[in-house]
């Protein structure tokens, strides 16, 4: 019988041994397979995108990294933009959803899923009970591919608007977490100590790894959109 109340990666690991504490969950490793395989059946445009994007979900749920984000809110920052930043809009290209998506629907949408699991409450019992962790990161990472689909499809204007926004509410929550004046989660007030660092320096250190490198994905999407105009006004000229 599965104990659901219970962190999933596992109790927080220490400054000594977090390098050793890969998550060997056979389910979870069967799923990544079966996408593995989907991903390599994919059509040549999309497969690299699709191989990229799973071995994305397996760097932060197979190694080291899942137990080290029990300890440390800082690795929980990193592991979350690994999902939103990076898995979600590489899934989004290799597995793009049927029905168009605005970015007027997916941005709000998936800001609000964001920042709902960064409420303490939902936070501290999402590590705390297996069904609700996976519920976490399931709707981020399906708010993000949502979020990058409706981007990726949209017109240069509402796409750039759309990215706009989503560095904005990124900073914006990365900012709250580095300014604030004490710990928010009780889940790490305890785990921080063997690294050498206190619980409200590692939440400062997680608002300026979502702030700083967070606006990363962004900037790269938004790079993307500049080239995709900038190749159509040629293409337009050259007509």
């Amino acid at each position: 019988m599965i104990d659901w109340r219970r962190s999933y990666c596992g109790e927080a690991p220490g400054a000594g041994d977090w390098l050793s504490r890969w998550n060997g969950d056979p389910v979870l490793i069967a799923l990544l397979a079966a996408l593995l395989v989907a991903a390599v059946r994919l059509p040549a445009g999309r497969r690299s995108f699709g191989i990229a994007g799973v071995a994305t979900l397996a760097v932060a749920f197979v190694s080291p990294l899942c137990s080290l984000s029990v300890a440390l809110f800082g690795a929980r920052a990193v592991h979350h933009l690994l999902l939103i930043g990076i898995a979600a809009p590489l899934l989004a290209i290799a597995w793009p959803p049927r029905a168009r998506i605005g970015v007027a629907l997916a941005l709000p949408l998936s800001t609000a899923i964001l920042w709902a699991w960064h409420v303490p409450a939902l936070y501290d019992a999402a590590l705390g009970h297996v069904g609700l962790y996976w519920l976490m990161q399931a709707s981020l990472l399906a708010g993000g591919w949502m979020f990058w689909a409706a981007v990726r499809r949209a017109a240069p204007m509402e796409a750039v608007a759309g990215i706009a926004g989503g560095a904005v509410q990124m900073g914006f929550l990365g900012a709250l977490l580095t300014f604030a004046t004490r710990p928010l989660y009780a889940t790490h007030l305890a785990t921080t100590v063997s690294f050498g660092i206190g619980p409200l320096a590692d939440q400062q250190l997680a608002g300026l790894i979502m702030w700083v490198p967070g606006m990363a994905p962004y900037a790269i999407a938004a790079a993307w959109v500049a080239a995709r105009r900038w190749r159509m006004i040629g293409a337009q000229v050259t007509a």
